[in-house]
C-alpha cells in the first residue's frame, strides 16, 4: 500500500507572491535543483498571461483577513514520471481547481533519511470564482456584491459553506483525489494503491506517522536518524507501510 498524503493550507493577503516564487523556485528559491514542472491556469485577462502579476493583486487587494490562496500538497506516485506524472497533474488540477485560477508546480527533492525522490504537487488555487463578468484587478477581489455582481467581486467558492460543509469538502477532495491517482496506477500497470482514510477507518491499530520537515530532520543525530530509519523499515516489513 503506497502511503497517500493530502494537505490543505490558507494563504492569507500579502503571502501569495512569496509562496508562488517558493513553488516555481524563483527569486531566492532560484538555486533550489528540485523543480520538475510547472504550469498555471484560468487567469484573467488583466494578468495578461502572468501569474506573479495575478498573486500580486491578490496580495494588493484581497480583503484584510482574507484568503488570498488556498494550497493542496499532494504525494505523486515516484513510478509515474514525465508524460505519465503530467497526465496525473492534470487530472488533479482539473478537478480541484475547476475554473477558477491556479498555479501548481512539481517538485523532487530527495528524501532526506530513506534515500530516493520525495515527488508531490503543490497546487495554490484562488476562491474566486469566475461568473463571465469582466472585473478589473482591483474589484475582483472585493466583497461579492450578490443584488449587484457587476458592482461587487468574484464570489468566493467557500462563501456561505458551514464548518460541516466545509468538512465533508475535504473529505470528498481526499476521497477524489485517491480515486484519480488510483486510476492512473492501474492504467500504467502499477498494483499498488493509495488509500484517503484514516488508519483506524483502514482498520489498522497503529499511531499515524509524524511528518518530519527538513528543520527537525538537520537536528536530528546520526544515531535518531537511524533509529528512525530502522523502525520505518521494519513497519515496512510487515506490511504497515
Amino acid at each position: 500500500m503506497k502511503i497517500f498524503h493530502l494537505q490543505l493550507k490558507t494563504g492569507a493577503k500579502g503571502k501569495a507572491v512569496g509562496h508562488s516564487d517558493y513553488i516555481r523556485r524563483e527569486g531566492r528559491y532560484r538555486s533550489r535543483e528540485d523543480l520538475v514542472d510547472v504550469g498555471y491556469g484560468n487567469l484573467p485577462s488583466w494578468a495578461e498571461g502572468s501569474v506573479r502579476a495575478f498573486w500580486a493583486a491578490a496580495d494588493a487587494h484581497e480583503r484584510m483577513n482574507g484568503a488570498a490562496y488556498r494550497e493542496f500538497i499532494i504525494a505523486l506516485p515516484n513510478e509515474l514520471v514525465g508524460s505519465r506524472s503530467r497526465d496525473l497533474v492534470h487530472d488533479l488540477t482539473c478537478y480541484l481547481a475547476g475554473t477558477k485560477p491556479y498555479q501548481f508546480a512539481v517538485h523532487a527533492p530527495e528524501a532526506s533519511l530513506e534515500g530516493g525522490i520525495n515527488l508531490h504537487l503543490h497546487l495554490m488555487i484562488s476562491d474566486r470564482m469566475p461568473d463571465g463578468i469582466d472585473r478589473p484587478a482591483s474589484q475582483m477581489f472585493r466583497r461579492y456584491n450578490p443584488d449587484r455582481p457587476e458592482a461587487g467581486g468574484r464570489r468566493k467558492d467557500a462563501c456561505g459553506r458551514t464548518n460541516v460543509q466545509v468538512s465533508e469538502s475535504v473529505i470528498e477532495s481526499r476521497y477524489m483525489v485517491a480515486k484519480i491517482i488510483n486510476e492512473h496506477l492501474e492504467r500504467n500497470g502499477i498494483a499498488e494503491r493509495v488509500d484517503h482514510r484514516t488508519l483506524k477507518e483502514q482498520g489498522i491499530e497503529r499511531r499515524a506517522e509524524r511528518h518530519l520537515g527538513a528543520f527537525r530532520i538537520r537536528g536530528m543525530s546520526g544515531d535518531e536518524r537511524l533509529a528512525y530509519v530502522t523502525a520505518r523499515q521494519a513497519m515496512r516489513g510487515r506490511g504497515e507501510l
